[in-house]
């Protein structure tokens, strides 16, 4: 079963060992981590199989990021200038 992670969802992968080792140098010859390659690899065959969708998939995602990037900067901004941004009035 799938867990949040953040804006993200963690998921579990078996691969057999053998070709899990063929990933493994393929990874190392491109100088990324395996789990990074190998989620290029879903994300391109997505792209491929339904490229509507993973459109707007893709696009809905970037729009996440973009407003936990917002979020972070504003909270920041609040954290500079002495607040926490929950306070209320008494």
């Amino acid at each position: 079963m799938p867990l949040q992670h953040g804006s993200k969802i963690y998921c579990q992968l078996l691969l057999d060992s053998n070709r899990y080792k063929l990933a493994e140098k393929l990874a190392s010859e491109r100088g990324v981590r395996v789990t990074a390659m190998l989620r290029e690899f879903v994300y391109t065959a997505l792209s491929q199989i339904q490229p509507e969708e993973y459109g707007t998939a893709e696009q809905a995602d970037k729009d996440v990021w973009a407003r936990s990037v917002q979020r972070r900067v504003e909270g920041r901004m609040r954290s500079k200038q002495g607040g926490t941004g929950s306070e209320t009035d008494a």
